[in-house]
């Protein structure tokens, strides 16, 4: 059996950003619109009228305080609040592919490798452009890569189960190099004119090389163990797919985009993630005070802070736990990778890590890595 690390990370960002201020100016014409245009329902009571949002709301409700997007002139139209993501031809790169072959190439330079010296791509993600051909097979071509390459999603967990995977492959000698990416077009599963949601999601894409530590040539992480659960949940939701769309439900979008029953996920997500952290932990006998830090999925402000206190039995010091969310907003299986990639350089060796991703499912896949 094979030592895993990982030896190279990198994170693309999107160039248009949407503030808060931004999207609730933008939210609350449309809600305008709505209400206008049904005046005659709302009043008699067979509609509901749209609630305005704000920025104080969003902030107390998740932490977040603006987010990357692919388009935010289609986001921002109150008569649309949808991104504008052109059609691209078939001979041409896809827009995940495109965003992931980017962090790939950062992940690549940082462990000191080209594609051709991978063997397998990963690419994990909460929604895929397409069903098929894999996106990761596209993205193989593209970096000129080896091996073989396939999609995956486990929503919000899809990166730590894809580094369970690839550690696995490497462990076992089926591969010695990996690279799991992860892009995110979370925008164009979001439900913008949700007041409850609109804010949640942004755009991001990110890659972790991972390889046999005998074959690292740079500073690395060695994975120390990793584990995946599942349970199985309505509370987070989105139907989209071809056999429910049906003729009567192409103009309404509502049912194919994301939906959560924010109260419930709380209630029932927070203890499950905590136990599975705990668990993990004992399992391979690390107490709390041999943990440097906590990368965990970028949901929710309130989530994160009540998780790292059950972790560590005490309120996280600062950069202990550290957040993105209020930058990048929630980026899905991304986000926790994002956390890591800008939240480890200061680590010293021997240093323990945990990253730790949760969501729709449910699913909870956790990561412990040691500094090298």
């Amino acid at each position: 059996m094979h030592s895993v690390v990982i030896s190279g990370c990198g994170v693309f960002t999107p160039s248009e950003t949407i503030s808060n201020d931004e999207l609730v100016a933008a939210f609350n014409a449309h809600a305008d619109l709505f209400n206008a245009e049904n005046a005659e329902a709302i009043a008699a009571g067979r509609l509901e009228a749209k609630p305005h949002s704000s920025s104080e709301f969003i902030v107390s409700a998740s932490g977040i305080e603006q987010r990357y997007v692919m388009d935010k002139t289609g986001v921002l139209d109150p008569a649309r609040l949808f991104p504008r993501l052109t059609p691209r031809a078939d001979d041409d790169p896809s827009l995940m592919a495109e965003m992931a072959l980017d962090a790939a190439n950062q992940a690549l330079a940082m462990a000191g490798l080209e594609g051709s010296d991978v063997d397998c791509v990963l690419c994990a993600a909460s929604n895929h452009e397409r069903a098929y051909p894999a996106i990761a097979v596209e993205i193989q071509s593209l970096l000129g890569a080896g091996g073989f390459a396939f999609d995956m999603n486990v929503a919000c967990s899809s990166a730590t189960f894809g580094i369970q995977a690839a550690a696995d492959m490497i462990r076992s000698g089926s591969v010695a190099r990996a690279l799991v990416v992860n892009p995110e077009i979370c925008s164009a599963h979001l439900e913008w004119r949700d007041r409850d949601c609109h804010f949640i999601f942004g755009d991001v894409a990110t890659a972790l090389v991972l390889e046999r530590a005998d074959l690292a040539r740079a500073p690395y992480y060695k994975i120390r163990s990793t584990r995946c659960a599942t349970q199985f949940s309505n509370n987070i939701r989105n139907n989209d797919g071809f056999l429910r769309r049906t003729r009567d439900q192409m103009d309404d979008r509502r049912d194919m985009q994301f939906m959560q029953n924010g109260r419930k996920v709380f209630k029932e997500v927070l203890p499950l993630v905590s136990q599975h952290i705990a668990n993990h932990m004992e399992g391979e006998g690390i107490g709390a005070d041999q943990l440097s830090r906590l990368w965990l999925h970028q949901a929710n402000k309130t989530m994160n802070d009540y998780i790292g206190k059950k972790v560590l039995g005490r309120d996280p010091e600062a950069g202990e736990q550290p957040n993105i969310l209020q930058d990048y907003a929630n980026t899905s299986s991304a986000g926790s990778i994002i956390a890591f990639a800008k939240n480890s350089a200061d680590l010293a060796a021997g240093d323990l890590g945990l990253i730790c991703s949760f969501g729709a499912g449910y699913s909870v896949g956790s990561v412990i890595v040691e500094k090298a």
